[in-house]
């Protein structure tokens, strides 16, 4: 489901962000303008948030997941970011690593243009046209030999950048951007400007011989915003936080946006972006209170084996082993669009005299299970879930009850999550038109995994996946010879509708690449979908879908065949496998939001009783935003 403003672009899908900043009859400079503009309108330029799942680093590089999960990232994730929404609406891009920093080109009118959208900026030409890097270089340089004396120390620029100096005192080639205050220093980042681009276009880089040069950022595709809700489950995003983030944990760096109100310090340009937000990082709840007595579990569970409920058989607890000669079982999915900081599960255990309660958690799409506490006697329990979520947007857990009278009188999941105030849907002041709409009826089942196994300890890696690996490196998706395959199996719990997948690689040689392959048989036959080409210098990305699925599929392989010559390799994996839930359908949504008008609290209640439906809230004042909640009432 989704509910979206008129006052914010959605950006929920690569195809949603498209039909929100990409129109027909566009140049393609003017789509080169409009990704850079949407890149620096949903992301803040600082500390990157760490998943680990994208290489050593770690940080996040997907557009759509950064708009709304995040809304804040690095140089590099930035650079990424430009190449991978360019190269969806068919234009080339390419990044570049710079002395101390991360841009990316986009090409067109028969040339590369340069897009820098972690510190919102681009250069005229005096023609009108956009500079490129190798001209930003050119010129620089020129001017730095022209001006030796300047080379030693970037920062004694300075005093020249003063009073609109900048446009006079410096490379000509940095003179007509918008991008500078008088001052010389760009809005985004004030302690950043002027200077420090010369310093940054002065010629070293990460390319060949320690110079400026082309290098691909790389990124993973296929993260959505799929919201959906079973009964008794509750969704609140606020526009606000309680200082929590994902690297709070100590394993990245925190963000310094984190504390920083839109408006003020280095957040005040993004008011003029049309930021409505109170602050960029978001800390909402998902609260899942199960319908136990009533039955209505059973249309959100994975399995419901051998289980009566109150309302079937009149007899306690809630829900209940059967027949007590067999043994029961309940497994929930928790799938979430946002990533889960913590967790705890609540339950009221009833043990029977011959019975016993056993809770397990798989992170990894059933294939494994890790035992959580188990009752040693029936009462109240209370389960700490974040060792197990903390950086997961998905998990799954079993209950396995055996014996007559074992049973739960009660069950409810809640979690922390992480979400960018910034793509919410807000509301401004006088009239917001809200639109609430339910779309397909299809869930994603994902395999995101780090390439190496040396980050085990941080987030999955490949091997969690149960892949079968040949001609591979130990530990990594390096080809070890001069072949090599990787194989990951992929169960959806309904019918196939589509898979989505690919991957950021390295294949130095014309000759080398990697078959991207599909297998609906279990393995017996294989369709090579397409092929991700050498050579590609330090890497490339690519990513395919399949739609064309044999009816009833629930399971296939995925596999990647290389062929190396000179290091031949897989950085990034994603696979995503959209299917179509057993029990899906719509039922009506409370939608509700929270706000105050000078001091005084507000709200409004909605019940979405169709799927498309469209209705007006009102704020007579500038209002200063809370939360939206969507809820699926329990029976």
């Amino acid at each position: 489901m989704s509910v979206t403003s008129d006052h914010v672009p959605d950006v929920s899908s690569l195809a949603a962000w498209k039909k929100a900043f990409i129109t027909d009859g566009m140049s393609d400079r003017d789509k080169a303008i409009a990704i850079w503009r949407s890149i620096t309108t949903f992301k803040q330029q600082d500390i990157p948030p760490c998943e680990f799942l994208t290489g050593d680093a770690g940080d996040v590089h997907d557009a759509i997941k950064t708009f709304n999960v995040y809304g804040y990232g690095l140089c590099c994730c930035a650079a990424s970011n430009v190449e991978q929404l360019a190269r969806y609406v068919g234009l080339e891009a390419r990044g570049w690593g710079i002395n101390g920093h991360s841009v990316s080109e986009i090409r067109y009118d028969g040339a590369w243009h340069l897009f820098d959208s972690a510190l919102v900026c681009y250069w005229p030409k005096a023609d009108g046209s956009i500079a490129s890097v190798d001209e930003m270089v050119a010129g620089v340089t020129t001017w730095l030999d022209q001006n030796p004396q300047w080379k030693a120390d970037f920062e004694k620029l300075r005093p020249l950048a003063q009073a609109n100096g900048w446009k006079t005192n410096g490379p000509e080639i940095l003179s007509r951007t918008t991008a500078y205050d008088e001052n010389g220093r760009l809005v985004v980042t004030p302690w950043h400007g002027w200077w420090a681009n010369i310093a940054e276009y002065s010629g070293p880089g990460n390319g060949p011989n320690g110079k400026a040069g082309v290098y691909d950022y790389g990124y993973s595709q296929g993260y959505e915003l799929n919201i959906q809700l079973r009964r008794g489950e509750t969704l609140t995003r606020n526009w606000s936080n309680k200082g929590m983030d994902i690297d709070m944990d100590g394993k990245g760096g925190r963000p310094l946006c984190l504390g920083v109100n839109i408006g003020e310090d280095f957040m005040s340009y993004s008011r003029a972006l049309g930021d409505l937000a109170n602050q960029r990082v978001g800390n909402g709840t998902t609260r899942y209170q199960v319908g136990l007595a009533d039955g209505s579990f059973r249309s959100g569970a994975l399995v419901a084996d051998n289980l009566a409920c109150t309302s079937e058989d009149k007899a306690a607890p809630a829900v209940h082993v059967r027949d007590g000669a067999a043994p029961a079982q309940l497994v929930l999915r928790m799938p979430s669009s946002y990533v889960y900081l913590g967790g705890t599960l609540a339950y009221d255990a009833v043990i029977g005299p011959k019975g016993a309660i056993e809770v397990s958690l798989s992170e990894n799409n059933g294939l494994d299970w890790k035992s959580l506490p188990k009752p040693a006697a029936s009462g109240a329990q209370t389960v700490d879930l974040k060792p197990f979520v903390c950086r997961r947007y998905d998990y799954q857990l079993r209950f396995s009850l055996t014996g007559a009278g074992t049973g739960l009188g009660s069950l409810t999941i809640a979690h922390d999550i992480q979400h960018s105030q910034r793509a919410l849907p807000a509301l401004a002041q006088g009239a917001n038109t809200i639109h609430f709409s339910a779309g397909a009826q299809e869930s994603t089942v994902t395999v995101e995994a780090n390439s190496n196994t040396a980050w085990k300890e941080n987030q999955h890696v490949f091997t969690d996946f149960h892949p079968v690996c040949v001609g591979l490196t130990d530990g990594t998706m390096r080809v070890a010879g001069g072949d090599g395959s990787v194989a990951f199996p992929i169960t959806t719990p309904g019918e196939m509708t589509r898979l989505r997948f690919g991957c950021n690689y390295r294949a130095r040689d014309a000759r080398d690449g990697w078959d991207m392959q599909v297998s609906f048989d279990g393995g017996k036959t294989y369709t090579t979908v397409d092929h991700a080409a050498g050579s590609t210098g330090n890497g490339s990305s690519k990513y395919v879908v399949v739609d064309k699925i044999p009816p009833q599929t629930r399971e296939a392989l995925v596999r990647f065949v290389g062929t190396q010559r000179n290091t031949t390799m897989i950085s990034i994996v994603r696979i995503d496998a959209d299917y179509k839930p057993a029990n899906a359908g719509f039922l009506p949504v409370q939608v509700t939001y929270r706000w105050t008008e000078n001091g005084h609290e507000k709200s409004n209640v909605h019940l979405a009783k169709t799927a498309d439906e469209t209705y007006t809230i009102t704020c007579a004042e500038k209002p200063v935003l809370a939360a939206i909640t969507l809820e699926v009432p329990a029976k």
